[in-house]
């Protein structure tokens, strides 16, 4: 059985001083996919321990510092790793790393962790960029099935696919990470095969949301959007058992605003 786990961390440090390292302990997961690292390679690997095969995408370019970061840390062998989704302007910005994981028989798993631009629809520059980031995934997502590999893309997408991905639907109807553009890329992706294995295994819904403000009493309140997605390539998902949100008890307990995505596969 393969476990994978991915979690937007809200900076790994951060993370590890509010609790995230007994929860790793306790998940032990074998693959374990990390976004918005916010921390150098040294850093990273300092809090993961020795035990980790890792792929450590950091953000270089203006306005990505300090904000990104992608990463994919393997308890299996990495034999291949790439850094950069494709398009120069996406170059050094934190935000795609794809890991080529050895699997028991031999064959070869792509896990790739991803960390989508937020977009703004009241600036436009910023909603294209994100455009352009979804475009550039599609492409690349493409190339991979095309290779006849497994492909397993985790991460925040900063989209809510369904109105049952969010709490407030009706008051974020105009709003970036709920816009119908975005909402009908997804849409194309899952006609295209892709598995999204959270909606698979949690249900009809509402939720279960991965995603709450530190603001407020959104968590308590469970006033929350499903952001953080597992999408398998059809062959890798038919060997999914289990996939789940890993809400923390209570608000107190939380070490990031994101909860993580954690899904077992028999392969």
């Amino acid at each position: 059985m393969l476990k994978v786990a991915t979690v937007n961390v809200n900076g790994v440090r951060a993370a590890y001083r509010r609790g995230m390292a007994p929860w790793l302990e306790r998940t032990d997961p074998e693959l374990l996919l990390l976004q918005e690292v916010r921390a150098t390679d040294e850093v990273l690997r300092d809090h993961l321990g020795g035990d980790w095969q890792l792929v450590h995408a950091e953000p270089v370019t203006e306005g990505s510092k300090g904000r990104a970061g992608v990463a994919v840390a393997s308890r299996r062998p990495i034999k291949a790793e790439r850094t950069d989704i494709g398009p120069e302007r996406f170059t050094g910005c934190g935000r795609w790393v794809e890991a080529d994981v050895v699997l028991d028989d031999g064959s070869t798993l792509t896990a790739v962790s991803t960390y989508v631009f937020t977009g703004e629809f009241e600036t436009p520059p910023r909603q294209e960029e994100k455009y352009a980031f979804l475009d550039a995934i599609t492409v690349r997502l493409t190339e991979l099935r095309a290779d006849g590999r497994h492909v397993l893309m985790c991460g925040d997408l900063n989209i809510a696919h369904r109105e049952v991905d969010l709490k407030a639907w009706k008051a974020n109807r105009k709003k970036s990470g709920f816009l119908p553009e975005e909402r009908a890329w997804l849409d194309r992706l899952f006609e295209a095969g892709w598995v999204d294995l959270g909606r698979r295994f949690g249900g009809d819904g509402p939720g279960p949301y991965s995603w709450w403000s530190w603001r407020g009493k959104a968590f308590d309140n469970d006033a929350g959007w499903r952001i953080d997605y597992q999408i398998a390539s059809p062959e890798l998902a038919a060997a999914a058992t289990g996939c789940t949100v890993d809400r923390a008890p209570t608000y107190a307990e939380r070490w990031s605003d994101h909860a993580p995505v954690v899904a077992t596969y028999e392969i």
